[in-house]
């Protein structure tokens, strides 16, 4: 299953461009504006899971952010992310793992997720994902995924759509919510995606 998961997405970035694909925002405009709200320290420790060919860590890294990862379950994503960053490449932890086989060495300061988490379909992947964020965020925590009203597939594959007090209920048991908004991500086709975006603070943090 793992395999057959890893192969979609080798296969997806192999044969599209970055304009080709939905998720492509040329700017993370969302994301951005919930990290700056947490005023982290440049020296925190910040993971993008799904991060692959996003552009989220080129922006981080312009604003001078010094411990950026980034995983993917795909190589091929991770490639294209360094080649067009060149040698700031160097400067980021890549990880190219499926999130649910995840084993962090080390704690992170900020989680952010707008690709991963709404793939997970069924409670024990869910269940699998809050174990593993868990037991690697310290401090915040940043979900985006589609809303109600968002696509019922991405990229050919079925996904898990949230309301606000889904998303929240979902994370309650480790995790408090500090805000939810709903946005809309314009594709590379012009179309229109409604996510539900939520931060949280770890409960015993």
């Amino acid at each position: 299953m793992m395999e057959d998961k890893k192969q979609h997405w080798e296969t997806v970035y192999a044969t599209k461009k970055a304009d080709e694909v939905s998720w492509t925002e040329e700017v993370p405009q969302t994301s951005l504006d919930f990290i700056r709200e947490l005023d982290l320290p440049k020296s925190a420790r910040i993971i993008d899971i799904g991060g692959g060919d996003s552009r989220l860590v080129d922006y981080l890294l312009q604003k001078g952010y010094k411990n950026l990862t980034v995983l993917d379950i795909s190589e091929k994503s991770i490639e294209r992310a360094k080649n067009r960053l060149g040698s700031a490449a160097g400067e980021v932890r890549w990880i190219v793992t499926d999130i649910l086989e995840f084993r962090p060495e080390y704690s992170f300061d900020l989680w952010h997720d707008r690709a991963a988490f709404h793939f997970l379909t069924t409670q024990d992947q869910v269940d699998n994902y809050l174990n593993i964020a868990g037991n690697a965020v310290d401090q915040f925590l940043v979900v985006g995924t589609f809303a109600e009203n968002g696509p019922e597939k991405c990229s050919g594959l079925e996904v898990h759509r949230y309301s606000e007090e889904d998303l929240t209920s979902a994370f309650n048991l480790q995790f408090k919510k500090r805000k939810c908004i709903l946005t809309q991500h314009q594709t590379p086709f012009k179309t229109i995606q409604n996510f539900t975006f939520c931060s949280f603070t770890r409960k015993d943090s």
